[in-house]
């Protein structure tokens, strides 16, 4: 079937964090939000259907998954990643924050210090900190316009801080960065020689672009088999982040019983029924809409990339290499953050993620979610425009 991605979908009243809580965030009433990492489409029929029909059945218990659960997942991995999952490797975690969350419990001490790359999604630095854990950042380097890792700087920060885990952001959010083969290779190369534990979150791997190829870490460093934890989740992809479902490949058993032990420490054993119901008919019956989807978004991404170098002399756009989250680049009009942030809410009337949540390299920069139809990201940023450059 064909689906209408310019279709408006009102959800107001529905409790949606995006736009029933900006006057709780402190944010004006009529902005509109480019902001959270849910897009504003409906999610493919085959699973809206195959939601009904467990809803018609009427009774929601406690609900497990047997190896059914893992037919479509592997699948889905096998025909789009030439990577082969089996079924005991699989952990169900409500969401990929619950999953950093577990493994920072589980493998390290209060005052360990853990790895990040920023500037990178909040949550990688914060699942640390709440923990009583050190998060230690090797800075990505931006250069021509592209992020880079600092290898040098990555091996030395792991030598002299004694790192046992590595957060890693694959392909990288906010940046966009599709990392390559050989540079997960080389990643591949550090923790082993340090023996330092890999969680890579590949979550939006699905929204590779054009031009980018995206590798999965066990099959560009196969080494580390045994000492990574691999984070996917069909809630970016099929938008689904509401029902919570993540799964995490774990091929090592020993680091699986202890993955699990905290996961039970923490109170955490059925899924949410509805969940598993649309992971699997996602995954399955999905694809369809997934392709239809993707083209929309590159056609989005278009968009943004002419009406920023035709419109917004001084903004500079990160070229995505994937993801639907794109980053923006104010600092050549030489505000400060509370400026670009006052012109963004209450002229523009735009929400979008300040970049210095990401960590001190985001300063001047924002986040904007674009998985919208094409009118409202048409309206969004005509008023940018005007908002930045009078």
């Amino acid at each position: 079937m064909n689906y209408n991605f310019d279709r408006l979908v009102d959800r107001h009243g529905t409790m949606a964090e995006k736009y029933d809580f900006a006057e709780r965030k402190g944010k004006p009433l009529d902005c509109t939000p480019l902001w959270i990492a849910d897009m504003e489409f409906q999610t493919a029929e085959p699973i809206i259907a195959a939601l009904k029909e467990r809803a018609h059945h009427g009774i929601f218990g406690y609900t497990e998954t047997n190896a059914d659960y893992a037919v479509p997942i592997q699948g889905w991995w096998k025909e789009h990643y030439q990577f082969n999952i089996e079924t005991d490797w699989i952990v169900k975690t409500p969401t990929i924050v619950y999953s950093m969350t577990a493994a920072v419990r589980a493998f390290t001490q209060p005052g360990d210090p853990v790895l990040i790359q920023q500037p990178v999604y909040h949550p990688f630095k914060n699942v640390v900190s709440v923990n009583h854990r050190r998060p230690v950042s090797s800075d990505l380097i931006l250069r021509d316009g592209k992020y880079y890792m600092d290898f040098e700087n990555l091996e030395k920060t792991i030598r002299e801080q004694q790192i046992k885990l590595f957060l890693l952001c694959s392909p990288h959010n906010p940046v966009g960065r599709v990392w390559t083969k050989a540079e997960l290779q080389k990643v591949g190369e550090i923790c082993k020689q340090y023996d330092v534990l890999l969680l890579s979150d590949e979550i939006h791997c699905d929204f590779t672009w054009s031009g980018n190829t995206f590798t999965t870490i066990l099959n560009a460093a196969p080494e580390l088999k045994d000492q990574v934890i691999l984070c996917i989740s069909p809630s970016k992809t099929f938008n689904l982040a509401g029902l919570q479902i993540a799964n995490n490949i774990i091929p090592n058993p020993a680091l699986r019983n202890r993955f699990l032990e905290m996961k039970e420490a923490a109170g955490y054993d059925e899924s949410n029924a509805m969940a598993i119901v649309a992971c699997m008919a996602a995954y399955q019956d999905g694809g369809e809409w997934y392709q239809q989807l993707k083209a929309y978004l590159e056609g989005n991404i278009a968009f943004m990339k002419q009406f920023i170098h035709e419109e917004m002399p001084g903004v500079d756009l990160i070229s995505p290499e994937a993801t639907y989250l794109l980053w923006l680049d104010f600092r050549a009009l030489g505000l400060d953050d509370a400026e670009i942030e006052r012109r963004m809410l209450w002229d523009a009337k735009l929400w979008l993620n300040n970049g210095n949540m990401f960590g001190p390299g985001g300063v001047g920069f924002q986040r904007i979610n674009i998985a919208c139809p094409r009118s409202t990201l048409m309206d969004a940023m005509e008023r940018m425009r005007s908002a930045f450059c009078r």
